[in-house]
């Protein structure tokens, strides 16, 4: 066994899972230490790419290594073995954020130039445009995934059923969308018969010709589809529904991902800001273009530049603003206590988490005043807004859904070697004019064309053949080794579906499916067939396309368990490693804001906890190495256990919080390896330490919560002090003692 293939990589990232690891890699380390498994940790935090990504502006002791380059390596060996947290997909405002709390510690980067006027900042915003948005998840997701709630989360729901709001059949929510000019109604496809190189080109209406992307390498096999949101149609769209909130006095909301999709989305946000404060952005039309205020950045980008002017020109701008709240219609709430709408920023709007939860609270979200109330959920393009209003018809005619009795929708999800939307950042761009934008082969064949007007948004997509098998062998392993039947979520009369339906029907002949259930059905038809079997207690396998696994795997789990953070999420990396993904749940801004007032962190480990056991079990597989199966098995035990008992963080101070839940994960892990006796050493070394977190139990589980009600000072929001940052998430003394013995027993047996 090398040493290599014994290691498993562990990420540093942002936010609420940062501060966790800090509580809990240690104690990982100590106990995977014993079965010979090294953990190492990589940085790939938000502010860890930004240093990684300019070194020679800094000083060589601030230099940081380019972790995330080098785990896109490791991603395609075999002997890869990654656990992946949550990680901020960093907005423009996130991203200027951390980039000032670095440039306030010293970093003498440089500032980010919205505008560049030379080539110098072209390469500066370039640069950093790397590090916005999703720009971790694609480049490690080597594989296709396979997401679903394990046994031990889904038994526990039914046992202890979450709360869910109750339906009424004459509720007036309801999903908005465009019935032309959208991606879904524009979308063109097609499949490369032969290897070749392309270009993305824009002719103007004036014969002009600006190369927008060259170097395309298209595989053969592979699909390409190209498609454009119309502008102009789109302020239309806005105009037309705000009037019809506000005459049905209902909240208005927009679900878009300006995260994941950080070029396409912004823009659709911005246009969305730009109708609902017409007014504002007309009458400060100059003095909006002087401060370098962008709707696409959300109103909260005016109320931060308008800061530093007079009290006078500051008052009259948000009296302004005011009126248009009393002349529109009221905007679903993101913090009513803090006044912040779904109009201030653009990443406080991610559909794949504000639509589950307004379809588990009754289908309403709350309003200014902090009551629910019924709302239209704007979800501009077609392509899967489907899904949610079906959702939604379902839960009128049928009431909430009952999380005691509802079956399950695991996924498998097409998304290996940046597939489908997910990886159009680097050919999605805003037009300058009018003209036809054309993806060209070099002997000057137009493979697609689109007419564009100014304003429009062009966005080209591309997946390999490759991942495809691959898509369609994972769907039919997980259908026959779950007895579960299997939906493609495809649709015929989508341009790119309709290629990947041709090659799906090719795939499924390699494999044998007798006795299987496998459909193919458009994503409407999809989900009324799975509410339906969900309902009755039956599972059914979603297979789809990156986009929508993102939105079922969060909607699917917060209705059968509360929650997306506590899906097992595995990607069987396509080269033989394995990506173990701990949920779903994004990386909880809000819980570090009340660590940081109370020192109280109610995040949820428990996927980092699943993910851990699935990577030892690969391991253990890969290698041979029988510690770490049991490892694996026992921390699976007291995953299960800390579930039964109830030791999981509460949502307020006084109560078992992060720190704490990861002592009881100890003190289960270890009683679970001294009950067993496949491997009697292993017995042997953690007898005395669960002896001792035995003994102590009462004392540790005190010292967590005696620590909390104080503010905690951890030096920095996206680049915390190593030092200050560990010390807050391990107070307890007695705690890092027992720890530390247990890492000299590894040293001793080591030697």
């Amino acid at each position: 066994m090398s040493n290599q293939s014994n290691t498993i990589t562990y990420t540093k990232t942002d936010e609420a899972p940062a501060l966790a690891t800090y509580s809990l890699l240690p104690i990982i380390k100590a106990f995977a230490g014993h079965a010979g498994i090294e953990v190492e940790l990589k940085d790939i935090s938000l502010a860890g790419r930004i240093i990684a990504n300019f070194p020679s502006f800094l000083k060589q002791e601030q230099r940081n290594i380019d972790a995330l380059a080098e785990l896109s390596q490791l991603a395609k060996t075999p002997v890869a073995n990654i656990i992946k947290l949550p990680n901020i997909s960093a907005s423009l405002p996130q991203l200027k954020a951390a980039i000032k709390e670095l440039q306030d510690k010293g970093y003498d980067l440089p500032n980010y130039p919205e505008e560049p006027v030379d080539q110098t900042e072209k390469e500066i915003k370039a640069t950093y445009d790397k590090v916005k948005g999703s720009a971790v998840n694609p480049v490690l997701r080597e594989g296709n995934s396979d997401r679903r709630a394990p046994k031990v989360v889904k038994n526990y729901a039914k046992r202890n059923p979450h709360p869910m709001g109750a339906w009424s059949s004459d509720s007036q929510s309801h999903v908005a969308s465009m019935n032309e000019g959208d991606f879904y109604g524009s979308e063109k496809s097609v499949t490369i018969s032969n290897p070749t190189i392309a270009h993305i080109q824009f002719r103007s209406d004036s014969g002009e010709v600006e190369v927008l992307k060259e170097g395309l390498a298209l595989q053969r096999g592979e699909i390409i589809d190209a498609a454009v949101m119309s502008m102009r149609l789109l302020k239309i769209f806005f105009e037309a529904e705000i009037d019809d909130a506000k005459e049905n006095g209902i909240l208005f909301s927009l679900h878009l991902k300006a995260t994941m999709m950080k070029i396409s989305d912004p823009i659709l946000f911005g246009a969305a800001v730009s109708v609902f404060f017409k007014e504002v952005f007309d009458k400060y039309e100059d003095l909006f273009e002087k401060l370098s205020i962008d709707p696409n950045n959300g109103i909260g980008d005016i109320y931060a530049k308008i800061d530093g002017l007079s009290t006078e020109q500051k008052h009259e701008i948000e009296n302004a603003i005011a009126n248009v709240y009393k002349d529109r219609p009221a905007l679903a709430m993101v913090n009513s206590e803090k006044g912040i709408t779904n109009l201030h920023v653009p990443s406080d709007v991610i559909i794949d988490a504000s639509m589950p939860a307004m379809i588990r609270t009754s289908g309403q979200m709350w309003n200014a005043d902090g009551h629910q109330q019924d709302v239209k959920a704007v979800i501009p393009d077609r392509s899967y807004a489907g899904i949610y209003q079906a959702t939604i018809d379902f839960c009128k005619t049928h009431g909430a859904f009952d999380p005691t009795t509802m079956g399950s929708v695991p996924n498998v999800g097409l998304m290996a070697q940046k597939a489908e939307e997910y990886g159009s950042h680097d050919k999605t761009f805003q037009m300058k004019g009018n003209g036809t934008v054309q993806v060209v082969e070099g002997d000057g064949n137009i493979l697609i064309e689109q007419n564009v007007e100014k304003g429009d948004v062009f966005r080209m997509c591309q997946v390999k053949d490759e991942p495809i098998q691959d898509w369609v062998k994972l769907a039919v392993t997980r259908s026959r080794s779950s007895s579960t039947p299997a939906v493609f979520w495809l649709d015929e009369n989508r341009g790119h579906d309709k290629q990947l339906i041709e090659k799906v029907n090719t795939y499924l002949k390699d494999h044998n499916t007798e006795g299987l259930e496998i459909h193919i059905k458009a994503p409407v038809e999809a989900m009324n067939f799975s509410l339906d079997r969900i309902k009755n207690g039956l599972n059914t396998i979603s297979i789809t396309g990156n986009v929508l696994r993102d939105y079922l795997t969060d909607l699917f789990p917060i209705l059968e368990v509360g929650t997306s953070a506590k899906m097992l999420s595995i990607v069987p990396l396509m080269n033989g490693g394995g990506l173990f993904e701990t949920g779903a749940g994004g990386s909880a801004p809000k819980h570090v804001q009340q660590f940081n007032e109370v020192g109280y962190l109610r995040w949820d480990s428990l996927g980092e906890f699943l993910a851990l056991a699935v990577s030892l079990e690969h391991l253990a597989e890969k290698t041979g190495n029988k510690k770490a199966k049991v490892l694996a098995a026992a921390l699976d035990e007291a995953t299960e256990k800390l579930l039964e008992e109830k030791k999981s963080p509460a949502r307020k101070l006084g109560y078992i919080g992060n720190r704490g839940s990861h002592f009881f994960l100890a003190l289960y892990w270890a009683q679970a390896l001294t009950k067993q006796t496949t491997d009697q050493e292993i017995q042997s070394i953690f007898k005395p330490v669960a002896s001792a977190l035995e003994e102590n139990e009462t004392q540790i589980a005190q010292e967590f919560i005696d620590v909390q009600g104080s503010p905690v000072d951890i030096g920095g929001y996206y680049l915390p002090d190593e030092e200050k940052a560990s010390y807050a998430m391990r107070p307890c003394t007695t705690f890092n003692n027992i720890l530390s013995s247990l890492e000299e027993t590894k040293q001793l047996v080591s030697n």
